[in-house]
């Protein structure tokens, strides 16, 4: 019995701390469902009969702190200890005296699909979290059109701190950044990545063309595809652009293995 109270105490401990660092979603294995489904095993004064059934339980909760712990508990606190190089991080003057946060990145870091934007906005400055402001609004509803939940992906940016009015990033700060958003995505290791605009595109690719001749085709950034498409921003400003955006998202989900979701009603 002290054993299986460790057990719980140590899988309810590691749950937690993921938690505090972030984590959306634990990712479980069929096994662990179909073990999780199972009658529970009560404890008391009778003698239990059948003590299969309590190895039973006792593997379930073994099964789930095995899965918290060798999956997304690892990912999760090493994204954890390269936040934290984030935010104390000085190389950017100008930018480390006038950032209320560090915005680092959200969502399931063992996600198959990686949004990357340009910088934090004054909105994502005040709360610490990428893509909350309007053009945010706008991604979560992209998201969700694909089927997806915005904590079903991990959505970052190239810097990780606010320019001045929304400026364009410079090139040294781009160079400063980019080495805490390769760990993400070397951490992370999606099946396919979605650069929002020319700054991200230009950052992971070392490409001087714009978004609008490169959106809408496959490139490779280590191994991993890279869709280009239009910034939420600019499709707040060109609402038309939202087509060109919707058919890229298609691609990106027929890249993952998976149906659109305006084909699969006309499949059914």
């Amino acid at each position: 019995m002290e054993k299986f109270n460790a057990i719980i105490d140590a899988t309810i401990q590691a749950l937690e701390e993921m938690k505090a660092s972030g984590v959306t979603h634990v990712e479980v294995s069929p096994a662990t469902l179909a073990a999780l489904g199972q009658a529970p095993v009560v404890v008391g004064a009778v003698p239990l009969p059948q003590p299969a059934v309590i190895r039973s339980s006792a593997s379930s909760v073994s099964l789930v702190a095995e899965t918290a712990a060798a999956t997304t508990y690892a990912e999760t606190s090493e994204l954890a200890r390269i936040e934290s190089r984030t935010k104390a991080c000085v190389l950017c003057r100008e930018l480390s005296r006038c950032r209320h946060s560090v915005v680092f990145g959200v969502g399931n870091p063992r996600a198959e699909l990686m949004f990357i934007g340009e910088a934090p906005g004054a909105d994502e400055d005040a709360q610490g979290e990428p893509f909350v402001g309007r053009a945010g609004q706008l991604l979560t509803k992209i998201i969700e059109a694909m089927g997806c939940r915005r904590e079903d992906v991990y959505i970052s940016n190239v810097l990780k701190c606010r320019p001045p009015q929304n400026r364009t990033p410079l090139p040294d700060e781009v160079t400063n950044c980019l080495p805490y958003l390769l760990s993400q995505i070397e951490l992370i290791q999606p099946k396919v990545i979605v650069a929002l605009g020319a700054t991200a595109l230009r950052a992971l690719l070392d490409v001087q063309l714009g978004i609008t001749k490169m959106r809408g085709n496959w490139y490779t950034f280590r191994d991993i595809p890279i869709m280009p498409t239009f910034h939420p921003a600019y499709l707040l400003r060109n609402p038309a652009a939202k087509r060109e955006v919707w058919t890229d998202m298609k691609a990106v989900l027929k890249k993952l293995g998976r149906t659109p979701p305006a084909e699969r009603g006309s499949q059914s």
